[in-house]
């Protein structure tokens, strides 16, 4: 069911198998294979999936290659919803250990909000990250071309960006190493620092060896039209024409709600077994969170793992039917 401010107060009133947070492949791939193991799901997406943002999915098996991203995630919501499971837009605040029940302390509405609180045996974190984009006195001019020819992921798209006249825009030393395994894909790449860190001399030589060019100046705009990006005003304005960019300039996690319980980190990611399970027995994190690669492919079959394990502890931990019962 859909949830709502009118009718969630039931859903709060219950104690589901799973509360997943986050709706998008990953979550939702949970929430289906949950259901389909007929368990009590509530899936609570604040809306803001990666996926979301994709405008064409080329490395989806099955997907035309212009399959966009929202295309995929209203249909697996709508999917979800057919097996009977409960969906709510809304931002989780908080989460509380209750011993063998967790209690999840939503945020409902973005105006006039309200707070509630949903439980449940289980937590699967699928709430994701968000890249962090250049920061230009008008980022609308960014958004005009981030998801288009302006991409995020060397994994999704390295190969759209095939022998082109790439610049990459980085925002550390550590950042700008994707240019090396960019360098697979083309020999024509310009690192933009923007001046928000030194260039060492390691990386200035490793750079000129590869003849890959370095532009320190700070970025005015970005130029193209019809979303594809043709090259970059920079800040004394010069013009550097290019015909495709890659930003690498680090993700904001979306979980602070797990902050509480100290789980194993590697990096920013959560460290999970071959299951999708935490360092918490009863929490599991899936897609963009946990330790692997950041793709919709990989989020969605973590989902199917992370749902299946909890099945079958749930089964193990639950008497077995008899023919009276």
């Amino acid at each position: 069911m859909k949830l709502s401010k009118q009718n969630l107060q039931p859903a709060t009133e219950k104690i589901y198998d799973t509360i997943v947070v986050g709706g998008g492949a990953g979550g939702l791939s949970a929430g289906i294979y949950l259901q389909r193991y007929l368990l009590n799901t509530l899936i609570i997406d604040k809306g803001k999936a990666r996926s979301f943002w994709m405008t064409e999915l080329h490395n989806y098996l099955g997907l035309p290659p212009d399959t966009p991203g929202r295309s995929v995630l209203r249909q697996g919501k709508e999917h979800f919803l057919s097996l009977g499971g409960d969906l709510l837009d809304a931002y989780v605040d908080e989460i509380f250990d209750e011993g063998e029940i967790f209690a999840v302390r939503v945020k409902v509405g973005r105006q006039n909000s309200k707070y509630h609180t949903f439980r449940a045996k289980y937590i699967i974190a699928a709430s994701g990250i968000i890249d962090y984009l250049p920061e230009l006195d008008n980022m609308r001019n960014v958004y005009d071309y981030a998801g288009y020819n302006l991409h995020v992921c060397l994994i999704c798209d390295g190969y759209e960006m095939k022998d082109k006249k790439v610049g990459v825009f980085a925002s550390s030393a550590g950042n700008a190493e994707v240019v090396f395994p960019l360098g697979w894909f083309t020999k024509d790449i310009t690192l933009f620092t923007q001046e928000l860190f030194e260039v060492t001399d390691d990386l200035r030589s490793r750079l000129k060896a590869q003849g890959y060019q370095i532009e320190e100046t700070p970025i005015e705009q970005f130029i193209g039209e019809n979303h594809e990006m043709s090259g970059v005003e920079l800040k004394d304005s010069r013009v550097i024409e290019l015909e495709t960019g890659l930003i690498s300039m680090g993700s904001k996690y979306h979980a602070t709600y797990l902050d509480k319980f100290d789980l194993e980190k590697q990096g920013g990611n959560l460290v999970t077994d071959k299951m999708a399970r935490t360092s918490h027995p009863r929490i599991f994190a899936i897609g963009d969170l946990k330790v692997g690669l950041n793709q919709v492919v990989v989020a969605a079959a973590d989902g199917a793992l992370a749902a299946t394990q909890i099945w079958r502890d749930i089964r193990r931990s639950t008497p077995p039917k008899t023919a009276f019962s």
